[in-house]
Formats: structure tokens, C-alpha cells, sequence
């Protein structure tokens, strides 16, 4: 889906001003929203929770198992993305397409292909995140992804966009702010 997106919406974009995208990426997550709001109904449905749910006590905090592998399936991810961008012949072409795609073609990368093969990695790691975020929830809607596309969105903006150890740390600063300011704002009221 994610590469036939990526012919329809985005290819026609190319030389278009940089804000074309951003709106074009905001008409499609309302389009896609829509789709599986009319295909499965705007209706919460239960997510089957496989690991046991009991409370586990880490350093004064509590957490449970599904948690602690959300961390570990994302420190892998993270690790297997770093791997791929920085270690592969298709990371060299991302990385070179992104600086200048008409240079990277002089030098032989056929951008196109490079910036659909992107598209579909984003897919797999956004259903990896979708599959995580219902696990810890229990539950899946039709407008799951939007708050924390948001957020990860938010969090590449602090880190810098396109540098991806930049995008963790924006993420955990994010998540500080945002855990901090309810603590706070939540014993105010």
C-alpha cells in the first residue's frame, strides 16, 4: 500500500515546494484514517494480549512484560535500521539520494527506486509500532496512529530531522516533558 502511496502521492511531488509533501502526508493519513474507519467501523476492538499482565517492579517503577519488550523490539529495530542505513549499498544510496538526488543518479543510484524502497520500510516499521502500541493498549481503532505520529513527528523535529540517534533522544525528551508536565500539572489540579 505503502508503495503504491508513494507512486500516486508522492512521486508527482518531487520538484514541487517542500510544503507540497507535508500536505500531501496530511491528506493521505486522513484519507487512509477514513478508509479503515469505513472498512472496520470507528468502533474500539479488543487486541489480544498474549504475555501475562502482572506488574513488575523495576527500580521503584512498575511496569509489566509487554513494556519491557516494546523497549527491546525498539532498541532492535533501532539497531537494525542503524544497520541498514549506515551498512547497506541501499543505506549509501538513501543517504546520497537524500543529500542530492541528481547527484546520487550521476553516480548510478536510480532515486526513484531508492525513495520507494524507503516508503516501504517506513510501512513495516509503522506496522511494527502499530502492532506494539495495541499489544501495550489492548485494544485497535481506526485513528490509532495519528497521536503518536504526532509525537514521533515531534520528536525527529527535535532531534533533527533525518538523523535518526537525534530522533531517539527527541523522542525520550518528548516523553520526559510530556510524563514530567503530568505529573506536575496532574497535582496542581
Amino acid at each position: 500500500l505503502n508503495f503504491v502511496i508513494e507512486k500516486l502521492a508522492y512521486r508527482p511531488l518531487r520538484n514541487a515546494p517542500r510544503l507540497a509533501p507535508l500536505i500531501t502526508a496530511m491528506g493521505v493519513s486522513l484519507l487512509l484514517q477514513t478508509l479503515a474507519m469505513i472498512f472496520w467501523k470507528p468502533d474500539y476492538k479488543p487486541f489480544p494480549i498474549l504475555l501475562p499482565d502482572d506488574p513488575i517492579d523495576v527500580m521503584g517503577a512498575t511496569t509489566n512484560l509487554v513494556q519491557i519488550l516494546i523497549i527491546a523490539v525498539t532498541a532492535m529495530t533501532l539497531a537494525g535500521l542503524m544497520a541498514l542505513i549506515h551498512g547497506t549499498r541501499l543505506g549509501r544510496a538513501m543517504r546520497a539520494t537524500s543529500e542530492n538526488p541528481r547527484v546520487a543518479q550521476l553516480m548510478g543510484v536510480r532515486p526513484d527506486m531508492v525513495i520507494s524502497a524507503t516508503f516501504v520500510i517506513g510501512a513495516v516499521l509503522a506496522a511494527i509500532a502499530g502492532v506494539m502500541y495495541a499489544s501495550n493498549y489492548g485494544t485497535v481503532h481506526h485513528s490509532m496512529g495519528f497521536l503518536p505520529g504526532l509525537k514521533a513527528f515531534t520528536a525527529a523535529v527535535f532531534g533533527g530531522i533525518g538523523n535518526l540517534a537525534g530522533a531517539v533522544v527527541g523522542g525520550v525528551l518528548l516523553g520526559l516533558i510530556e510524563a514530567i508536565g503530568a505529573g506536575y500539572i496532574g497535582a496542581l489540579t
